[in-house]
């Protein structure tokens, strides 16, 4: 997808700002912002976060629910990973009760002639309210060249116009169709994963949870900084409030659109973490920040999954801020992380593979 000329020229200020020697870069931003718990934010999130207000930027949701979405279909491409021309797409309609939704596949060289394919559904973010395919085009392309596997990114409903639980019953329904529908995607139905970023971690969390007993269910999780406890009683939501990324303003406004009813919060489709059960889930990799509000409830599903007897590896990057898989094209440590996360996919969906070779 070709960047706009005011993407083109706000991610040409932020490359080069970023690019200042880390000396100078520290005077600018002044001293490191420490957690309570010690983790130190990165200096280059920092500057980002300081570039952020120093140019006016306006938090996520104000204007109201349209120009915030024109906002991050616009900034989600300004600092997301780029160059992946082995990537194609295509256009796909998914069938859902409540009627047809858009989606997206993004198939790598790799893969094409290889079939069935690896897969993974994807599902973006932007608190249930915001997102599209166009805003995390970017990672979708990058997670299908890194990984090797196909990716279906999925365009469900939005709230407030459709609120709580439009947004679960796409995501189900989205990933059981590419399931049963594998072979006329060029898929390989033993090796479907589920995955997101923020809400669509959200989602991609309890499509795993619902297809956990059906014929074909999905084979990995890949869950980026997850929302799974919508009540928000850890510590993250107190700790990291204002002041970066994700403002706790923002999420009572993506809550409020969410949520027909305040006691809806406690809904296991709305969080994860109150599922009565979440024994026998596919093997899942987490991925936190250290200086995100939804951080503490990442890592407390992680644990209890882990618990249950799911295998689950934990990354929390400590010193970066929520949606960091959005920055990928322009910070070391998100560009890391997603390089992490590709790694991952790609190693569970082969075992997968070999497990179902073996049946």
């Amino acid at each position: 997808m070709a960047l706009r000329p005011p993407v083109i020229v706000e991610r040409a200020v932020a490359r080069t700002f970023l690019a200042l020697p880390p000396v100078v870069l520290r005077r600018i931003v002044g001293p490191p912002r420490r957690s309570p718990e010690g983790l130190e934010l990165d200096l280059e999130a920092q500057a980002l976060l300081r570039l952020m207000a120093i140019t006016g930027a306006r938090a996520m949701h104000d204007g109201g629910v349209e120009r915030a979405r024109r906002r991050l279909d616009r900034e989600g491409s300004t600092l997301d990973p780029r160059g992946f021309a082995d990537v194609e797409t295509r256009d796909l309609v998914v069938p859902c009760p409540a009627g047809p939704r858009a989606a997206r596949a993004y198939r790598p060289a790799a893969s094409r002639g290889v079939a069935p394919s690896p897969a993974l559904v994807f599902f973006h973010g932007g608190g249930f309210t915001l997102g599209s395919l166009r805003s995390h085009d970017g990672i979708c392309r990058a997670l299908a060249s890194k990984a090797g596997v196909v990716v279906i990114a999925v365009d469900y409903r939005l709230a407030p116009e459709h609120p709580f639980p439009a947004a679960v019953e796409d995501a189900v329904e989205a990933t059981r169709w590419v399931l049963d529908n594998a072979a006329s995607l060029g898929v390989d139905p033993s090796a479907v994963a589920v995955g997101g970023d923020s809400a669509g971690g959200t989602l991609a969390t309890v499509a795993a949870q619902m297809l956990r007993d059906a014929p074909r269910r999905p084979a990995f999780q890949l869950l980026m900084y997850p929302a799974t406890d919508a009540t928000r009683r850890q510590a993250s939501h107190r700790h990291f409030a204002e002041g970066l990324m994700l403002a706790s303003s923002t999420i009572d406004w993506f809550l409020a659109n969410y949520f027909p009813s305040p006691s809806m919060t406690t809904d296991p489709r709305a969080s994860p973490l109150f599922a009565h059960d979440v024994s026998g889930l596919p093997p899942a990799l987490v991925l936190t920040a250290g200086f995100d509000p939804l951080r503490d409830e990442g890592k407390a599903y992680a644990d209890r999954m882990r618990a249950a007897g799911v295998d689950v590896e934990y990354v929390c990057s400590e010193g970066s801020v929520h949606g960091f898989m959005n920055m990928a094209g322009v910070l070391y440590e998100p560009a890391r992380m997603l390089a992490l996360a590709a790694d991952r996919l790609a190693r569970a969906l082969t075992v997968q593979r070999a497990i179902a070779s073996a049946a």
